[in-house]
């Protein structure tokens, strides 16, 4: 299976690092990817919106024979349901780690501080503790050091879609910084947090509790996760 790996604000493909050996160990084929504006820091990130990046991994899917599984962390989960709802017939699965489906005329996050086309990695005491579980000194100073600005086009820009098939595609949620009990609490209350993920009309949830990197922090336990939302699609 082709598995395309999304990463979230700030990183590029080198964030998959620690989880694609087990992906190919399995037989699978990851594609982790840098994102337009996204190279290095010093990168020009003028006029590169939210529809750019999905529009740069649906380029990847199309280059793909069959059908694919999608993964997007944190803000790459907007990414991915964009390309889902661009690509519906061409998924097989969409993986959220630590992320979910971000509806139409949303934003992924337009608080977060812009230095022009730029929205850099804030500070860590800008991050709620639950966040920052498992990500000690060492982890954090790595990640400080390979950040990349975000696109401000991208992290204040509005999502756009329109195909309702989209809520056919059979979705996963990796819960890591708080436990997937709250997702179906919230879809339960008809909260708007999830009112996107709550159209889905298949979802499972696999719960794996650290931070809001599950990548850096317990790559191998979220390889594993990945792995078994790909065979269970195997299964389907």
């Amino acid at each position: 299976m082709d598995i395309i790996l999304v990463p979230g604000f700030w990183l590029d493909a080198s964030s998959w690092e620690g989880v694609t050996p087990a992906l190919e160990a399995a037989g699978h084929r990851p594609h982790p990817l840098t994102l337009p504006g996204k190279d290095s820091v010093d990168a020009s990130r003028a006029g590169i919106s939210l529809q750019d990046h999905i529009n740069a991994v649906v380029e990847v899917l199309d280059g793909l024979p069959g059908r694919v599984v999608l993964v997007g962390h944190s803000g790459g989960g907007a990414i991915i349901h964009g390309v889902v709802d661009a690509r519906p017939d061409r998924v097989e699965r969409a993986i959220y780690v630590d992320s979910g489906p971000l509806a139409d005329g949303s934003v992924i996050n337009d608080q977060l501080p812009a230095h022009g086309d730029d929205v850099p990695l804030p500070p860590w005491q800008s991050f709620d503790d639950a966040e920052l579980v498992d990500l000690n000194d060492r982890l954090r100073r790595s990640f400080r050091a390979r950040a990349v600005p975000e696109p401000r086009g991208v992290a204040y820009g509005r999502q756009r879609l329109h195909d309702g098939r989209r809520y056919d595609v059979p979705a996963t949620v990796i819960s890591c910084g708080f436990p997937s009990a709250m997702l179906r609490e919230w879809i339960a209350a008809n909260h708007p947090f999830v009112a996107e993920l709550a159209k889905v009309r298949d979802v499972e949830f696999i719960d794996l509790p650290t931070g809001h990197w599950p990548q850096f922090t317990k790559p191998d336990q979220l390889a594993q996760a990945i792995l078994s939302a790909v065979d269970r699609t195997g299964r389907d």
